[in-house]
């Protein structure tokens, strides 16, 4: 780390100096800055606990110990200028106790030896690629064991995530924040230990060798990044040299409205300590990318338009963006954003926050609100699911069905859907065919491809029992159908941003329902029809020239629990014109590959 960096909150690699080090000669190196200190000591298993002193040393207090080793867990005492002082964690400490426990830990974060160069040699952003995210809570997926007390580890999940990943056609696992923290019931958004893997699920490097096998099966994995707040548990970063070094004084914009402290991002220390947290598990770790959380409240004072743009924050993200992008041109950043602030993905060279990504909470909302409208009054709602289209190309959006939507009362997403049990389903179907048909890159949150009925809880397994049900394991069946259709048609992937890529075939049909649009990307059309009404409907559409269409997938298939033999679901001759006729069940969707070269209508001779 270059010192002058630090002061000009340009450094991106300050845990390459601050935290604790094993030196090659043996023995361990601490280093924290708390410049506004008396005096600052060491202590852990390496001293029996007895205070080590540190020195000030260009603003850093340091120590060597010869006895500190990998495993030994240590704190700091800060002697505060007031006369006070404190017992801390490691704010750059590369691994925690477990809760309730919260000293830090000495870990070698360059021991273990990865095994993934191929694919990092072929990682790019996935903009004109397939990317379907499966967002997942690590300590709720599954239970380790038959009687479902234990939680997988990041050794134990490798194996059983990566099968399952792979037969639901995602392309990467997007793990809920993964940074230590205090309190189960915060998910990981509550942070204290920001350099930390949680020891909830193991070490610093089972958690590399998970990201190691994900990659070499050709998985990818993106980390949610908490980068706006912190807990303000006493033993981490708040006041932690007797002063707010990270955060803003006491003032109405010091707590967020969770109650954690804001990051005050014009300040040096919290500037380097943020940019360097995002580059150490993107370079450390090897993760493919961040997704950002609660990037609103960076935008506005405490995320509200009313009070105004924080030109320290923005000021931030610009330049740690920037910052990544050079460093890591073929991560990912992705933007949880629910403003209409303008340019999140625009380089940060164009006036942009230099994000890759952002969350379309707006095409969320919409659709969920359209799904939960009774049959007869969706007449009235009709563009809400058009609107999406007229706001697309501003940004590079990714469409999201994530945690947020499943707790908290909110119900699941299946209980979201309009009308009885049994009517549930091929709504649920239809919307997803709706969703992968949707120019965006995807995230579904587990549990969504199972139709799961309760509410995601931190403390339970998902209810991977529900597939013992007819409609639950058909309908599993039809997301994996549906996802891999996604994977294997590069009109629903590629080229999406493109304006001239995606074209409404039927955008203003309300009294029946219905709509359609076609996809169109490396020669490959795709036509895509919606009826999500209550009743059966039929309706002309122009393609504009003598086109087949060969069906690729029918939502309402009686092998995934509709009502049509799949001998009946056949491909369309359009006439000369290009007109065809479309009768479609109620609450289904239907994709079909459009073909206008001659060759083939030549079967019909």
């Amino acid at each position: 780390m270059d010192i002058n960096s630090f002061y000009n909150a340009e450094c991106f690699d300050a845990y390459e100096f601050l935290g604790a080090h094993l030196t090659p000669g043996g023995g361990t190196v601490f280093r924290v800055y708390a410049p506004n200190a008396r005096g600052v000591v060491v202590k852990g298993d390496f001293t029996d606990w007895d205070p080590q002193s540190m020195e000030l040393i260009n603003g850093f207090w340091e120590a060597y110990n010869p006895f500190g080793k990998e495993g030994d867990i240590y704190r700091y005492v800060i002697y505060n200028n007031d006369g006070g002082c404190s017992e801390r964690c490691d704010p750059y400490g590369f691994g925690m106790e477990l809760r309730p426990k919260w000293n830090s830990i000495i870990r070698d974060i360059h021991a273990y030896k990865f095994t993934d160069e191929k694919w990092l040699a072929q990682r790019d952003k996935n903009y004109n690629k397939p990317l379907n995210i499966y967002e997942m809570h690590l300590g709720s997926w599954r239970f380790a064991d038959e009687e479902q007390e234990t939680m997988h580890t990041y050794s134990s999940i490798a194996e059983p995530l990566i099968t399952y990943m792979k037969e639901h056609g995602f392309t990467h696992v997007e793990f809920m924040p993964l940074s230590e923290h205090p309190v189960d019931g915060s998910w990981g958004y509550q942070n204290t230990g920001f350099f930390s893997p949680t020891s909830r699920y193991g070490t610093a490097e089972e958690l590399m060798e998970l990201i190691d096998k994900l990659h070499n099966a050709g998985l990818g994995a993106i980390m949610d990044f908490v980068p706006v707040h912190f807990a303000i548990d006493d033993y981490a970063l708040k006041r932690f040299d007797g002063t707010e070094l990270y955060e803003y004084p006491a003032s109405d914009v010091s707590l967020s409205e969770w109650g954690t402290a804001n990051f005050q991002f014009n300040k040096p220390a919290a500037a380097v300590f943020m940019q360097s947290c995002a580059n150490y598990w993107l370079s450390v770790y090897h993760f493919d990318g961040l997704r950002m959380d609660a990037i609103s409240r960076a935008i506005y004072w405490l995320g509200d338009p009313a009070r105004g743009i924080n030109p320290n924050s923005l000021d931030f993200f610009k330049r740690m963006n920037s910052g990544l992008q050079r460093m890591h041109p073929d991560c990912m950043l992705i933007a949880e954003d629910s403003t209409s602030f303008p340019k999140i993905t625009a380089p940060v060279e164009y006036g942009g926050l230099g994000f890759d990504y952002k969350w379309d909470l707006g095409w969320m909302n919409d659709t969920l609100n359209y799904f939960r409208t009774p049959p007869i009054e969706r007449r009235y709602h009709h563009h809400k699911l058009t609107f999406s289209m007229q706001y697309f190309y501003n940004e590079l959006y990714l469409l999201e069905f994530s945690h947020d939507e499943n707790v908290h009362g909110k119900a699941t997403l299946i209980q979201k859907m309009w009308g009885e049990y049994e009517e549930k389903f091929p709504q649920a179907r239809a919307m997803y065919t709706y969703m992968f048909a949707h120019p965006g890159k995807k995230l579904n949150f587990m549990g969504g491809e199972n139709a799961q009925l309760r509410e995601w809880d931190e403390t339970r397994p998902q209810d991977t029992d529900i597939l013992k049900y007819p409609l639950h394991e058909s309908f599993n069946r039809y997301f994996k159908r549906l996802s891999n259709i996604y994977l294997e048609n590069p009109a629903l992937y590629n080229a999406e941003y493109n304006r001239s890529c995606f074209s409404w075939l039927m955008a203003d049909n309300d009294l029946q329902n219905v709509y359609a649009f076609k996809r169109s990307a490396e020669d490959q059309t795709i036509v895509c029809v919606f009826n999500f009404s209550g009743a059966e409907q039929s309706f002309s559409l122009s393609l504009g020239s003598k086109q087949r269409l060969i069906p690729l997938i029918n939502s309402d298939e009686e092998t995934y629990s509709g009502a049509t033999p799949a001998d009946e679901i056949k491909e369309i001759v359009s006439d000369e014109t290009g007109s065809i006729e479309l009768t479609l069940p109620r609450f289904s969707a239907a994709l079909y590959e459009a073909f206008t070269d001659d060759d083939s209508f030549k079967t019909d001779s």
